[in-house]
């Protein structure tokens, strides 16, 4: 008799991708680490926050790459909520602010840590907009591992010339430029203005407005974003790139394909990026039209792995299959793909669509995100491509914290948030158990949620109401603890006693079995259930995409 769920894996392929998705974590209510004030000030709304909203940013930068320096203004423009005098703007060490200009007048401000405090001469008018024109320079810090740890990424290409990029995700747009750097307000438009030495380009977010050509040798490369965008989604990349274009007839019409690229990779590029197409037809059929046809698509070559940057996906995966050639699943399927062109354009509509305000629900991003992978393969090679692709990766889940992390302290959860909040999500398909329905609900989210921050019970508000279904204890168990609910049972006589074991209060999800070629659906509770409706001594089995464990336990010992 066997009830069981199929977790083989090779050990050290499993160790490998274990350390690949290993993130930073100083989690005080794992390891006893107190959060400090500058903890507080980077990931809470505070005073100095709340009393006024982004309108737009103008950023207007020099990138000197021999330096290794940034310089330059970043003028926001904000609209006043409520009366208010004293204004928070973020900038990370070892970047500093020259000066900060309002209405032509210098303003006086302090400093703590990487918080500046500007204070306004008087307290401005609820509904006025104004704008504050920041001047500010520095060497901004070098990533020792990107895009994991946050900063520009100085390389050369193969001829010599500057490959330059940043990847700032967690630690923060800050790191090299000024700007409200927290996640719940965005601007709703932005401009950036990029001046880099000839024959560099710069390649940033939105469309290319215009490339300003000036007499020592340099261009300036203005970009402006007519959609809401957050912040640690600002992009620069800069080399001396190849670019090759096509369209593609999507749900909303034409939307344009940008690729940039390393003039030597241009002949792969063209191979490679042809998943790009494919992305979009699987994940306009699954998640709706694509966030931002506006600012249109690109895909640009970076010196690093890549990321999701609004409109301007960054790529380094080296123009192979899978993650760097791998596959998390060992099944194979992870190789039918790019890892790194799939995982990041699917951000686009979870993460640069639908953005957390804390970054303690990271895994709203990157949950919905992982998941859509194995939709891309549901999509183009039926759906048990995509089961068999997040079974086999169940392989790399540690259950080690909760995957939703501290709040207000900037402290993201569990790197789990990638692959067993894939299978969260798939395992709450298998409760809906409408395919149809579970895909209208995706879309729906993409509609309700459009260009907005939002918070974990946002969501779960959502797909509770969308399901129907009572989904609090199926959410406190999945985000709230690391524990995997238990299936534990055993027979005695005719009858089949079952229950859930190391699970919440009140967790009462229904489970799929099978039995000698039959479905029925069992409803476990904590407590022990019986049942006469199957053959004793038939093997049964789970539903191998519920993610959860099984134990078949003696009568009596219970």
């Amino acid at each position: 008799m066997k009830l069981s769920l199929d977790f083989t894996s090779t050990y050290i392929f499993a160790l490998f991708l274990c350390l690949i998705f290993s993130l930073p974590i100083t989690h005080a209510q794992q390891v006893g680490i107190p959060y400090t004030r500058q903890d507080s000030l980077r990931g809470s709304i505070t005073p100095e926050r709340e009393w006024w909203d982004l309108v737009f940013y103008h950023l207007d930068i020099e990138v000197d790459p021999r330096k290794k320096t940034i310089e330059g203004t970043n003028t926001v423009h904000y609209k006043v909520l409520r009366e208010g005098q004293l204004l928070q703007i973020d900038l990370q060490e070892p970047m500093r602010i020259r000066s900060f200009r309002q209405d032509e007048k210098e303003l006086a401000y302090k400093r703590e840590g990487n918080a500046y405090f500007v204070r306004l001469p008087s307290p401005q008018k609820p509904g006025s907009v104004h704008n504050l024109e920041i001047s500010y320079e520095g060497n901004p810090r070098i990533s020792p591992n990107p895009p994991w740890s946050g900063g520009l990424t100085w390389k050369k290409d193969a001829k010599g010339k500057p490959f330059i990029a940043n990847s700032n995700q967690g630690d923060g747009a800050s790191l090299w430029w000024p700007c409200k750097d927290h996640m719940y307000d965005e601007p709703d438009s932005m401009l950036i203005s990029v001046n880099v030495p000839d024959p560099l380009m710069n390649i940033s977010n939105g469309r290319l407005r215009k490339t300003e050509k000036h007499e020592d040798g340099t261009s300036t490369y203005h970009w402006f974003v007519s959609n809401p965008i957050n912040n640690y989604g600002v992009n620069i990349s800069i080399a001396d790139y190849a670019h090759f274009s096509e369209d593609y007839q999507g749900e909303k019409g034409p939307l344009t394909l940008d690729y940039y690229v390393l003039k030597e990779n241009l002949d792969k590029a063209r191979v490679q990026f042809k998943d790009v197409p494919r992305l979009m037809r699987a994940f306009e059929y699954w998640f709706g039209p694509y966030p931002f046809y506006e600012d249109g698509f690109k895909l640009i070559e970076v010196p690093y792995l890549g990321m999701e940057h609004q409109s301007a996906v960054t790529y380094g995966n080296g123009y192979q299959q899978g993650y760097k050639g791998k596959d998390f699943s060992e099944t194979g399927w992870g190789m039918t793909f790019d890892y790194i062109i799939i995982h990041e354009a699917g951000h686009e509509w979870f993460a640069n669509n639908i953005t957390y305000r804390d970054i303690a629900d990271m895994w709203i991003h990157e949950s919905f995100t992982t998941y859509s992978e194995s939709l891309f393969l549901d999509y183009h090679y039926g759906i048990n491509a995509g089961n068999a692709y997040l079974q086999g990766a169940r392989q790399v889940i540690k259950n080690d914290i909760p995957i939703i992390g501290d709040y207000e302290v900037n402290q993201r959860g569990s790197g789990d948030m990638y692959f067993k909040g894939a299978n969260i999500l798939h395992t709450l398909r298998q409760w809906i158990a409408d395919d149809e329905k579970w895909r209208n609900i995706l879309r729906e989210m993409n509609e309700t949620f459009y260009h907005q921050t939002v918070t974990t019970n946002d969501i779960e508000t959502f797909l509770a109401k969308r399901t129907g279904l009572p989904l609090q204890s199926f959410f406190d168990q999945y985000l709230r603890t690391a524990d995997v609910p238990l299936f534990q049972f055993y027979w005695k006589d005719d009858q089949l006693f079952f229950r859930w074991k190391e699970v919440v209060d009140d967790f009462a999800m229904p489970l799929k079995i099978s039995q000698n070629g039959k479905t029925n659906w069992l409803k476990p509770t904590s407590e022990w259930q019986s049942t006469t409706d199957l053959i004793e001594k038939e093997m049964i089995e789970a539903d191998p995409n519920f993610y959860i464990y099984t134990q078949q336990i003696q009568p009596g010992s219970e």
